[in-house]
């Protein structure tokens, strides 16, 4: 494992961090489900003994059971000593000042920490750092570090560049968190942001370094004969994580793991990648996967469930991930998989189609990636939900249903 400096504190940290968002769960992944405690107990502790030495939670992870997670299992046996653990005030949960008080104590309690290590103000944007300022966030940032219960304080990202610019010289940050992968080089903070913040002294955190998954798996073809050009054979998840690491700003990249060959792969890949490593025709191929990609992709969701639940019921991830499907990888098993998850298996086995929507709008106040959804699903309806989809799934819901009552028989 290789380890790079946080500037402010000469702490080493591992160039991969584990991010405890999308631990395996029971409940089909995500942030609003429930985790599989024993193979995630095992994911995370084989990570920490093959070098990794940072894990990043957050207040409503796994339905609020991430940092309780952590707290109850992985810190114990000796692991709290190996590790550096980060988590966030979920800042899009407070109304009033008094809820910042409150809600930090119950992240000392689940997490079983007197001190936490890396501390973030989460998901900031210009009007959300406002908020937070009005409610006396600067003080009490101060306050927490110099009684010790926060060692180095930050912010996650997601919003305009001016705004991250404003939100770094706001305030004396350690370090801060940031989307950066290959497709969004310039997107939100961006690289800009990037090289701002380290030239403040700041560390700097990528997350979704693989946009929830979208670049690697299935290929579209037209990447998959990219990446075959190139001199050298690596996955796509190889390739998108050397770009990241190949920039010396960066100080760790996070990936939220939940497949034990993803873990090993990303460990190795972290092991070999140095910084300004990658030649010319190799960054080359990378330029051509982004155009490509961003000619192939409907819809920039990372599949991160800030949107969920839906008051509808509407699985938005989901419809989402079959429209770029549907464009990139061909229409039939699109349309397929719509069928199947949003009107033959759905929890309650209810049609929930995205023209269920209730026009409430609280899905794109949560998205970090400013997704017109309501617009969007306008894009779904007409590409993966005509009337003979309806129609299959009224015919297959009921065969599926028989299934799964068997099933748990």
């Amino acid at each position: 494992m290789q380890y790079r400096t946080m500037p402010k504190s000469d702490e080493k940290l591992s160039v991969l961090g584990f991010g405890c968002m999308r631990l395996p769960s029971k409940g089909g992944g995500g942030i609003v489900s429930a985790i599989d405690k024993d193979r995630a107990l095992a994911q995370v502790r084989y990570a920490i003994d093959n070098g990794v030495n940072y894990l990043d939670t957050a207040y409503p992870y796994h339905r609020g059971q991430s940092e309780s997670f952590l707290g109850e299992y992985v810190l114990k046996d000796g692991y709290r000593e190996k590790v550096k653990v980060a988590t966030k005030l979920p800042c899009f949960f407070i109304n009033k000042k008094e809820k910042i008080e409150e809600i930090f104590k119950k992240q000392l309690k689940k997490l079983q920490l007197d001190s936490i290590d890396y501390y973030l103000l989460h998901s900031m944007n210009g009007p959300s750092w406002d908020k937070m300022l009005s409610f006396g966030i600067i003080e009490f940032m101060d306050k927490i570090q110099r009684e010790g219960k926060v060692r180095h304080m930050g912010f996650s990202f997601h919003g305009t560049y001016d705004a991250f610019i404003r939100i770094v010289d706001g305030y004396d940050w350690d370090f801060v968190q940031v989307q950066y992968n290959i497709l969004d080089e310039n997107f939100q903070a961006g690289i800009r942001g990037i090289e701002y913040a380290a030239s403040k002294g700041l560390g700097v955190i990528v997350m979704e370094p693989l946009r929830g998954g979208s670049l690697v798996g299935k290929m579209p073809k037209e990447i998959k004969a990219l990446y075959d050009s190139a001199p050298i054979k690596r996955s796509p998840a190889d390739w998108a994580f050397r770009w990241i690491y190949n920039n010396p700003a960066v100080t760790l990249v996070l990936s939220g793991m939940n497949e034990e060959e993803h873990i090993k792969e990303n460990i190795r890949i972290a092991s070999e990648s140095l910084p300004e490593s990658l030649t010319e025709q190799e960054l080359s191929i990378i330029e051509k996967v982004r155009s490509t990609y961003q000619n192939l992709m409907r819809v920039g969701c990372t599949g991160c469930a800030y949107c969920m639940p839906c008051p509808a019921g509407i699985n938005i991830p989901s419809a989402f991930k079959n429209l770029n499907n549907y464009y990139m990888f061909g229409k039939a098993g699109a349309k397929i998989s719509h069928l199947m998850s949003a009107g033959a298996t759905t929890d309650d086995w209810d049609f929930h189609w995205t023209s269920s929507c209730i026009d409430c709008g609280k899905c794109e106040e949560a998205c970090p990636q400013d997704i017109p959804v309501r617009q969007v699903f306008k894009d779904v309806q007409k590409s993966l939900e005509g009337p003979f989809i309806k129609l299959g799934a009224r015919l297959a819901r009921p065969i599926m249903n028989r299934r799964n009552k068997d099933g748990n028989a």
